[in-house]
């Protein structure tokens, strides 16, 4: 189960600093990361955006394998 984030609010913080430091933690517990990816829907676009990202780390990791093979020549 997700462990919920929690923030303590001193009474210098102002609404501003203390979404801040709760968005932080969020993002440092993959809380969002975790709900899109339990979604059981996945739209086109999502599909999409994610296939496009595989197909540019392929194309990456191609591109440096061979820069490392040439290199060493």
């Amino acid at each position: 189960m997700l462990d919920m984030p929690g923030i303590k609010i001193t009474s210098r913080d102002t609404f501003d600093d203390a979404y801040r430091k709760f968005k932080r933690q969020c993002d440092r517990n993959l809380i969002v990361t975790e709900a899109r990816a339990r979604q059981h829907f996945e739209t086109q676009t999502e599909k999409n955006k994610k296939e496009k990202i595989a197909t540019r780390k392929k194309i990456l990791k191609k591109l440096f394998m061979l820069r490392r093979y040439e290199s060493r020549l």
